[in-house]
């Protein structure tokens, strides 16, 4: 059984939006605003731009190498067979504990315009965690339908908020255009680096695309300028207004924009929006990372169980395996009195350890002017590294599991190869 080639290009551009496309995107233009006035514009585009180096390596890589195993798969063809089993167990642990995070984050919204407390708070986190789940058990047909919906409630929200802000633009508030000095358009742009995040996360449906040689880097290309256009609107369209300047106004800034055209209240309309986003990336990120499990068990990197495929050719194991700790994450929590954020120094070190690895294999693996945008890639990867701090152990801890996992031999032989 091999796995089923369903993603067409429009279901490609529906799952990078979900990828790529997170609950930040209600909080970030009104911070970055308030920290940066009208020059958080230049921030934006400068961070969106810094990122298309990133996004067209990993599309590259994918379209050359489309393989379940995605970053995995790219450090083993560059470094060989430990380097990934480290790189898959970095990401399929980042990828798993992230749902927590992305399903806490959607429901600390939904809660708030429910006015629900805390246990109620981490129920809509589950049912969230249960529907992506559900969705991918199904099977990429059912899944990849549900991520088109989802992109496009997602963008229509998004564009929905320009359109209703346009009336009340006042170009005057884009005067003095850097209140605060260049110093503040920098603070500004630190925060943004991981609004564009989850270029990655496709390289593991790779194999599943119909053309994988057209539509990875076309879709690749498409989603870099409906994100780029998306976030540059919204963020114009909050300082155009004078949407922004104090914390409180600030964290709801796009859904005020929406909810004054609406005649409804800010936090409702952020309860919808990010009931849908924190869906739309769970779905995304499940799929993706359950495709990581089955690579790193068909190729003997962990138990070989999660390298199996259903009649269907969806990897059960795998959904399952990613949404299980997804789900102890969410108890974790519970039990822990710990927020969302307080997840967060899990998968962020292994998020940057994996990018930095994907980037130096890709400058191995690629020529020419692909090998030029991946070096351009790794360095900005670098340039985030020394910011880790003692959460560097996260991955250093991982990396020295997965050796031991091979060196005691805990695996059985791969059954089958990658694809190269």
């Amino acid at each position: 059984m091999a796995l089923v080639r369903t993603i067409t290009l429009p279901r490609a551009v529906a799952l990078y939006l979900g990828a790529v496309l997170g609950a930040g995107v209600l909080i970030l233009p009104g911070t970055s605003a308030t920290e940066a006035g009208p020059g958080s514009l230049v921030a934006w585009a400068f961070v969106g731009l810094l990122g298309v180096p990133l996004a067209l390596t990993f599309a590259e890589l994918a379209r050359r190498h489309p393989d379940a195993g995605g970053v995995a798969t790219f450090a083993r063809l560059a470094f060989g067979p430990a380097a990934g089993a480290i790189v898959g167990w970095f990401y399929f642990t980042a990828g798993s504990v992230g749902q927590a995070i992305v399903a806490l984050t959607g429901a600390y919204y939904v809660a708030a315009a429910l006015d629900a407390g805390r246990d109620e708070t981490f129920a809509i986190a589950a049912v969230i965690l249960a529907t992506a789940l559900a969705a991918n058990l199904a099977g990429l047909r059912v899944s990849g339908r549900l991520q088109l919906v989802l992109a496009g409630a997602v963008g229509a929200v998004l564009l929905a908020s320009i359109v209703a802000a346009a009336p009340s633009f006042e170009f005057s508030r884009l005067d003095p255009f850097l209140p605060d000095g260049a110093g503040a358009v920098a603070r500004a742009a630190v925060p943004l680096f991981f609004a564009f995040a989850g270029w990655e996360a496709i390289t593991h449906l790779a194999a599943e695309f119909r053309d994988p040689e057209r539509d990875l880097v076309r879709s690749t290309s498409l989603t870099i300028a409906l994100v780029l256009a998306l976030y540059l609107g919204v963020s114009f369209a909050v300082i155009a207004t004078g949407t922004y300047g104090s914390p409180q106004v600030a964290r709801v800034a796009v859904a005020e924009l929406l909810g004054r055209s609406l005649g409804v209240g800010a936090q409702q309309v952020a309860a919808v929006a990010a009931a849908v986003i924190s869906l739309g990336t769970a779905n995304a990120f499940v799929a993706a990372t359950s495709r990581l499990g089955y690579a790193l068990g068909r190729d003997g990197a962990v138990p070989p169980r999660l390298g199996r495929l259903d009649e269907r050719g969806v990897p059960r194991a795998g959904v399952v395996a990613v949404c299980a700790l997804g789900a102890g994450g969410l108890v974790v929590a519970y039990i822990g009195q710990l927020g969302a954020e307080d997840l967060l120094f899990i998968p962020a070190p292994l998020v940057v350890a994996t990018y930095v690895v994907a980037m130096a294999a890709a400058v191995r693996l690629l020529r020419g002017g692909a090998r030029l945008l991946a070096g351009c890639g790794l360095a900005l990867c670098l340039g985030v590294v020394p910011v880790l701090g003692a959460s560097a152990a996260v991955p250093a801890g991982l990396a020295a599991g997965a050796l031991l996992y091979r060196r005691l031999g805990w695996c059985t032989r791969p059954r089958e190869r990658a694809v190269t």
